[in-house]
């Protein structure tokens, strides 16, 4: 969810209903989002990353305590808000916190269960090589023992050698056979990266048939 566009304590009442409807699986993942895509339907588009700090100020208490939070800041504000009825994992629910700059992943570092991240030039497992030794240097830098949080990268996976991601701007995609399709995907762990959200290329559900194969060798919970 981005933070720009929710207000922060419904997002914590969704989450809790979300965990109730999916028994307990629900991950809260939150970000910053962008002003480009804040502007179509009206939202501010200046100060995102502030915004969304701020906004854990709210997010985080509600999500992981039990007592009413109040809170007067820049752009957020609650008064004596709490989250009833909690879902079946109260104070439980892992938060997932997306951060490529320095500042919203030492906000990760603080608060989140998982750092998120997304490809930008690539899919590839080297590519984020170099934001997981961030994240730890982070980690290690306020204390925090970068084992206790989880890091998932959202990659383009498109099978076929047609580099259609990549000729629509959304970098070199992992691609080609099956096989190293799963080869690629397993080749995460090598840099650090404990979750993988897997975006087929095309998103059609042709393309997930094609990788059913790639899901069940990694051990997917969904497709």
């Amino acid at each position: 969810m981005s933070a720009l566009q929710h207000n922060p304590g419904m997002v914590v009442r969704a989450a809790e209903t979300l965990d109730e409807i999916s028994s307990g699986r629900f991950v809260l993942g939150l970000g910053a989002g962008h002003g480009g895509g804040a502007v179509a339907f009206g939202y501010p588009a200046d100060k995102t990353i502030s915004r969304y700090i701020e906004s854990l100020e709210i997010v985080v208490p509600l999500l992981r305590g039990t007592s009413e939070v109040t809170f007067e800041g820049e752009f957020h504000h609650v008064t004596a808000a709490e989250v009833r009825p909690r879902g079946p994992r109260p104070g439980r629910i892992p938060l997932m916190m997306g951060g490529h700059s320095t500042r919203t992943m030492t906000a990760a570092a603080k608060h989140a269960d998982i750092w998120s991240a997304y490809a930008t030039t690539s899919s590839l497992p080297e590519a984020f090589a170099a934001l997981t030794e961030e994240l730890e240097r982070i980690c290690e830098g306020i204390g925090r023992d970068p084992s206790t949080i989880g890091r998932s990268v959202g990659v383009f996976v498109e099978p076929g050698d047609a580099k259609a991601a990549e000729a629509a701007g959304m970098g070199v995609a992992i691609s080609g056979s099956v096989d190293q399709i799963t080869d690629t995907v397993a080749r995460f762990s090598d840099v650090g990266v404990t979750r993988v959200e897997l975006m087929p290329w095309p998103s059609t559900i042709a393309t997930l048939e094609q990788l059913e194969p790639v899901f069940a060798a990694a051990g997917a919970t969904s497709a």
